[in-house]
């Protein structure tokens, strides 16, 4: 078995420094601030596509960017937090099959920020933002993970919280659980998936328990 996880809202909790990240950068340019709600709706989605639903014209966007990844860099250890039985998860899945992790976030931030928590060593591959051209709900993040490892006669699952992992799970071919620990609701997950639950360790005992019948 094969399962790749998301980070964001999946595994970790980064929303105060993500929402700080945007702050800082919309100070800088003294563009009209959006408000945390505007910024949480967008989480999951690559930074150039939440600027421009944010607001900013389409010529900035890349110093806004920049702006943020900077600020973010500095803060990203101190003001992300694992979620509950996020470790524990990590520990059961890495028994019972190989794992990887596709974020639409930096994967150079990322990597960093699991290594922090003591927890980069179990995953087999990080597929981060700058590894791909088209990020999720697009299936090359995935199909560029799944390059790492031997997929022959492997069942494999993507474990995300948004549309956007569930959808990037369907065009790659692979079989997906939602989970509500993170930004996107039951209702959305279930437009997506068959199997939506509670954070990440319940879906890892739900494979736990699949891969014993």
């Amino acid at each position: 078995m094969i399962i790749l996880f998301d980070l964001d809202g999946t595994l970790i909790d980064s929303t105060e420094a993500i929402l700080e990240g945007f702050h800082y950068s919309f100070d800088v340019y003294k563009h009209s601030q959006p408000s945390d709600e505007e910024i949480k709706a967008l989480i999951g989605y690559p930074l150039d596509v939440m600027y421009r639903e944010l607001g900013v014209k389409s010529s900035l966007i890349s110093e806004f960017v920049r702006v943020y990844k900077e600020y973010y860099r500095v803060i990203s250890c101190e003001k992300t937090f694992l979620l509950e039985d996020a470790k524990e998860a990590v520990f059961l899945a890495s028994t019972i099959a190989e794992i990887g992790i596709v974020t639409t976030k930096t994967g150079l931030y990322s990597e960093i920020i699991m290594e922090n928590f003591g927890l980069m060593e179990y995953f087999k591959v990080l597929i981060g933002r700058e590894h791909v051209q088209n990020p999720k709900p697009h299936a090359e993040p995935i199909l560029k993970a799944l390059e790492s490892f031997d997929t022959t006669n492997k069942e494999i699952w993507m474990i995300g919280d948004t549309k956007l992992d569930l959808l990037s799970a369907t065009n790659a071919g692979v079989k997906s659980i939602g989970v509500l620990s993170g930004y996107g609701s039951q209702s959305s997950l279930e437009e997506h998936t068959s199997v939506v639950l509670k954070d990440a360790l319940e879906a890892i005992k739900y494979l736990q328990d699949k891969k014993k019948r």
